[in-house]
């Protein structure tokens, strides 16, 4: 099996490029839901580049859709379109512009404003039992979104009609855009909100891909209703100095904030090969 860990550190690379590249980026986020998109479309997700018209195929859909960039960077790699591709972004007239666009290969649905992901996740989810279809639904959710109340409208009907297909995952890496999250809008605990929506709640270490893989088995497997992973994250993981930091949210790097997050990540991907090696 491929070093998932290592993959992760080199998607963080690819991102790094393209949002230094542009001037424009949510790197933070990006960073932190890195380990999920990777685990999901590299170990998880019956999806392919060449599989995007079967009926069957997996879907997923990115609520947080200003973390673009790490999706396109993970479909680039996995071959639903060419890499030099990504170079054009948030360029004039490019189609990979700065929230997930349905005119890219491998994206189900233009996604970004917050709190709709979930609810069109339940739609999807209810097709498939509708047609007997064998197809799961995956979502994934930043936390600051969840003060929209759409985002509960969809738990309660997943809840409602035990969409044991469906996938959510929160991307709890505690900071938004203004600051934390429980300074923005009291979160905590989660756990026990999932549960009285009827949901079967998953704690995981976001950022750790051996976790990850047992979480996500375990939503596979639990029948009679549906699943919400809360992956406990750090926003800008895998830069020292852009983790845990709110101004990282939407911030670009300077050229020796390049040169050194560059250096750190290549550093820990050879790490994480020598270590599965």
């Amino acid at each position: 099996m491929e070093n998932l860990k290592a993959k992760a550190f080199e998607i963080r690379e690819n991102i790094l490029d393209m949002v230094y590249r542009a001037k424009a980026g949510h790197i933070g986020g990006d960073f932190s839901v890195c380990d999920i998109l990777v685990s999901l479309y590299y170990s998880h997700m019956n999806v392919s580049p060449q599989d995007m018209d079967n009926p069957n195929r997996d879907r997923f859909i990115l609520s947080k859709g200003h973390s673009v960039e790490a999706l396109y960077c993970v479909l680039a790699d996995r071959g639903f379109f060419p890499k030099e591709d990504l170079e054009t972004f948030s360029a004039f007239g490019s189609k990979y512009i700065g929230h997930p666009n349905n005119k890219v290969n491998g994206i189900e649905m233009n996604s970004g404003s917050l709190g709709h992901g979930l609810s069109v996740a339940v739609g999807m989810a209810i097709a498939a039992k509708m047609d007997n279809a064998p197809y799961r639904v995956y979502t994934v959710m930043g936390d600051g979104e969840l003060a929209e109340g759409s985002v509960w409208e969809g738990a309660m009907a997943a809840g409602h009609y035990k969409l044991d297909n469906l996938t959510a995952v929160i991307d709890r890496n505690r900071l938004q855009i203004s600051g934390t999250t429980e300074e923005v809008m009291t979160q905590d605990s989660q756990e026990e909100r999932w549960n009285s929506f009827g949901w079967n709640v998953i704690k995981a270490k976001g950022n750790d891909i051996n976790d990850l893989d047992r979480a996500f088995n375990e939503a596979k497997a639990c029948k009679g209703k549906p699943s919400i992973i809360i992956a406990e994250t750090v926003k800008g993981c895998g830069v020292s100095f852009m983790e845990n930091s709110a101004k990282w949210h939407h911030k670009v790097p300077s050229d020796e904030e390049y040169a050194m997050a560059k250096a750190e990540l290549k550093e820990k991907r050879r790490l994480a090969y020598e270590q599965n090696s």
